[in-house]
């Protein structure tokens, strides 16, 4: 039986939700329709969608019968994660011949990287690249001409952006196809540490760079948990990846039959039980996505992407919703950075099968869900692959975990909450990751230092002249103001600090890292600095006290709220490509509406 407040929230989305849901639904009934979707198009342009086709592909695809499916891939040869789908297409489209249907590589969606772009210029697109993914995805869907979808993407802002684009698509039978995570390289504790000493100017560049690259070192996602891997997870808890195949290895047999037995799956969807994408995402799925986020400590940056991800399929979710689940979802798994185990040890210790049973059997997942595994219930999910003779077959998974220490129990859990809590107080709405912050260090009041940029914190730092107690406000960093990067070089200095002794903690509208760690963090601050919100108004040495065991962030300064709004002393609106980012900026939605530049509001007349 569900638990309580997985049904109360679950209600609440869907009565919230109203008509929103309904016009979405009305939109998918309307592109819904017998046959296959080519039998609707002129000769022209069926003829213009396989000129280059093989002649056996070009033969199947003049008769109106079998199912045309479309590859959408976010493949580049630079990005580690995404390398390995260089071959995907061709394993895709000889699986469809086997089975009588075609198989067309529709378009590719750009894929960039934030542990690349981390501090740079090119940070400041990195979460408006979501809106490009999902409308780069229905530039390649729009020829219509398929009946049925793979997505291929695996990191930060490329799953949630194919996941939006792909909702627009919802009447089409669709699987998800991950490339898994990279063997696992240098301890995440050992990286962290030499992070550090390079901060403090004890290790060079040379030594630094040698961490780095023993750190993420082959093809496939960086192992540690953050947004990439959660994704991974994400997709599989919703049921839209094969079950157990989120974190298998590139290039070894079990990740090539997994991607053959993803291209079957969708063959069969399509020709057989006709399980669409929008008869799986629905409240309930989404609400079992967050649950298995706060489950396992999962990234930050999905308090903003889920939001995104719900109103693409007319639900409304909002961060009291998480902080809701969170008050009684525990955390049952110790991956970087709430612990020193990384995805690896994670799948050898009962993996995704070992925590949807452990989820399940505390009533905290709806199993009466639909999935891409042949519509079956998230019961089916317990299952892993094997393989006999080079074929998958399903078994049930470990029923115990392989390592108490990396995977825990509804009965002995690692924390009796989850991972991720909402802070309200006199400054707005914010939210704090807290799985991996000791509880010690998790109540700071201090005066406040105010930064208008990242880059301004490192500066006095170096200067010695933050040896003390203190809040960074790290403010002009929201979605309006710069496309809200990633403060991913705020991290090692603050936890320098913290190490010394320090009382110090992070306030920002900006981001965090999906691995965010030790250092308490309010981020996603909400309204933003440009947005009139009150973090503009706050001044040097102003009294914050950010409690997150009370998810409280409060400003101790009698009046502080009718002071004048500070400007912006810093534009971020040109170069490396910012500009042609500006109608983003305009018109982006709040963090907590999930900072899209999408209306889901379309005109019924």
């Amino acid at each position: 039986m569900a638990h309580a407040v997985l049904n109360k929230v679950t209600q609440r989305i869907i009565d919230r939700s109203g008509d929103n849901r309904d016009r979405y639904l009305e939109k998918i009934a309307a592109a819904n329709q017998p046959g296959v979707a080519r039998g609707k198009l002129a000769c022209g342009n069926i003829a213009h969608a396989f000129a280059a086709c093989e002649p056996n592909d070009k033969s199947v695809l003049a008769v109106d019968r079998a199912a045309n499916l479309a590859i959408v891939s976010a493949y580049n040869d630079m990005l580690s994660a995404h390398q390995p789908f260089v071959e995907y297409p061709d394993i895709i489209k000889k699986v469809a011949r086997e089975h009588g249907v075609v198989a067309q590589f529709a378009g590719g969606v750009p894929a960039m990287c934030d542990g690349v772009t981390q501090g740079r210029d090119g940070m400041e697109l990195s979460l408006f690249s979501r809106d490009v993914i999902a409308m780069s995805t229905a530039v390649a869907m729009s020829h219509d001409m398929f009946d049925g979808a793979l997505y291929l993407g695996v990191c930060d802002k490329i799953v949630p952006g194919l996941f939006i684009g792909s909702l627009a698509f919802g009447h089409l039978p669709t699987v998800f196809v991950p490339a898994g995570p990279m063997p696992s390289g240098l301890p995440n504790k050992e990286k962290v540490r030499i992070r550090q000493l390079f901060a403090e100017g004890k290790v060079g560049r040379k030594e630094l760079l040698q961490c780095e690259s023993d750190s993420y070192h082959s093809a496939g996602t960086c192992t540690f948990y953050g947004t990439a891997n959660s994704n991974q997870m994400l997709m599989e808890i919703m049921g839209l990846h094969l079950p157990g195949s989120s974190f298998v290895n590139p290039g070894t047999v079990m990740r090539d039959e997994l991607t053959r037995e993803a291209t079957r799956q969708v063959v069969r969807l399509s020709e057989g039980t006709k399980v669409r994408l929008a008869d799986i995402i629905d409240a309930k799925a989404l609400v079992n996505g967050i649950v298995g986020l706060l489950a396992t400590g999962g990234s930050t940056n999905h308090a903003i992407h889920i939001v995104a991800m719900a109103r693409a399929a007319g639900l409304i979710v909002d961060w009291q919703d998480m902080s809701d689940l969170s008050d009684v979802v525990p955390l049952l798994c110790r991956i970087y950075p709430n612990g020193q185990a990384d995805v690896n040890h994670f799948q050898a210790a009962g993996g995704m099968s070992l925590l949807i049973r452990q989820l399940l059997s505390g009533g905290l997942l709806h199993e009466d869900v639909k999935t891409v595994f042949d519509g079956r219930s998230l019961s089916s999910y317990t299952l892993e692959p094997f393989l006999e003779n080079n074929e998958i077959v399903w078994r049930e998974g470990t029923e115990k975990s392989l390592d108490p220490e990396v995977i825990g129990t509804i009965d002995k859990p690692f924390n009796a909450e989850g991972g991720l809590r909402l802070l309200t107080g006199n400054i707005g709405r914010s939210v704090i990751k807290i799985s991996a912050v000791q509880p010690q260090h998790r109540l700071v009041s201090a005066p406040a230092i105010i930064f208008d940029h990242q880059d301004q914190l490192k500066v006095r730092f170096d200067k010695g002249e933050l040896d003390r107690d203190f809040i960074a406000v790290v403010r002009f960093q929201g979605p309006k103001s710069n496309g809200m990067p990633e403060l991913h070089k705020l991290t090692p200095t603050l936890g320098i600090l913290q190490d010394r002794g320090f009382k110090v903690a992070l306030v920002t509208d900006g981001r965090m890292s999906g691995a965010s760690g030790k250092v308490p963090a309010a981020i996603h601050l909400s309204p933003e600095a440009l947005d009139g919100g009150n973090i503009a108004k706050l001044r040097d040495g102003d009294r914050l006290t950010l409690d997150a065991e009370a998810g409280t962030l409060i400003v101790h300064e009698p009046g502080f709220e009718e002071r004048e709004l500070t400007e912006r002393s810093l534009d971020s609106s040109f170069g490396m490509g910012r500009e042609l980012f500006g109608v983003f900026r305009s018109q982006v939605s709040s963090a907590e509406e999930g900072a899209s530049a999408f209306n889901y509001q379309p005109d019924r007349s």
